[in-house]
């Protein structure tokens, strides 16, 4: 086991985090290699921290940003269409403060699809992620997080549903608008 993470962590220091996004295939390549389930379309960003690539699953056509941190001692799986913004962690470990020998557990983190988790935000060992959340930046999460609701704060309070509408994001131009 120590072998492996020696050679994953080599490899991926030298190989998979610098550069820049458009390296992301060949991260997605290295990810897969050491056991990684990998879906289509999935965008991996430069400098993201992979502790344990054996215990990743990112459905399709998910991104993990500039240095999000994926701490996984536990398994973390990710749904589709989700973004994990810049500078996030996914942390499934952590000590247990109660004991004096001061030992370290681990627990799972599962995140639906169609989630955003945006920047810097913090992800506590053991939580579940509902489809459709919105986490804001720099919030702090744990426990279990309704589907199709904003969280924001630390701790994160829920703020309430998240409304969907339209999208204007990008309008269509006719040509025939008039100025």
């Amino acid at each position: 086991m120590k072998a492996r993470r020696v050679a994953w962590i080599l490899t991926w220091t030298l190989l998979g985090m610098p550069g820049p996004r458009m390296l992301s295939p060949w991260r997605i390549v290295l990810l897969r290699l050491f056991g990684a389930r990998v879906g289509k379309g999935v965008k991996i960003c430069g400098r993201v921290k992979v502790l344990m690539p054996w215990n990743l699953e990112i459905h399709d056509f998910s991104v993990l940003a500039e240095r999000v941190d994926v701490y996984n001692f536990a398994h973390v799986t990710i749904g589709s269409q989700t973004c994990i913004s810049q500078g996030s962690w996914l942390c499934t470990g952590s000590h247990d403060y109660k004991q004096e020998s001061f030992p370290l557990y681990w627990k799972p983190i599962v995140i639906g699809s169609s989630v955003w988790i945006a920047a810097e935000a913090f992800v506590h060992p053991g939580t579940r992620i509902g489809d459709g959340v919105v986490i804001g930046a720099r919030a702090v999460v744990s426990g279990f997080l309704q589907p199709w609701m904003v969280y924001s704060g630390n701790p994160a309070q829920l703020i309430g549903p998240r409304k969907m509408k339209e999208s204007t994001a990008y309008p269509v131009h006719s040509g025939l608008e008039a100025g």
